[in-house]
């Protein structure tokens, strides 16, 4: 599991990049969960998922605040 290039993860649509929010955060509580109950698991994924996940957020939020911007000058 490495990190993905920004540049890829900006060609994806909306609808993908919430879908894939939705996955990683199952990911990350079964990672978190696995940690709580001593489980054997990678610790460097929980550092990753983490970071993949606000990627994922911050380019959602900024694609929806322009959407926002782009609206309200037309009205």
């Amino acid at each position: 599991m490495s990190l993905s290039k920004f540049s890829k993860i900006r060609e994806l649509s909306n609808g993908e990049i919430a879908n894939t929010i939705l996955k990683l955060e199952k990911e990350l509580f079964t990672l978190q969960f696995r940690k709580a109950t001593r489980q054997s698991f990678k610790s460097h994924e929980i550092k990753l998922t983490k970071h993949k996940l606000a990627q994922l957020k911050t380019l959602l939020t900024s694609r929806l605040k322009l959407a926002e911007k782009t609206i309200g000058n037309v009205l």
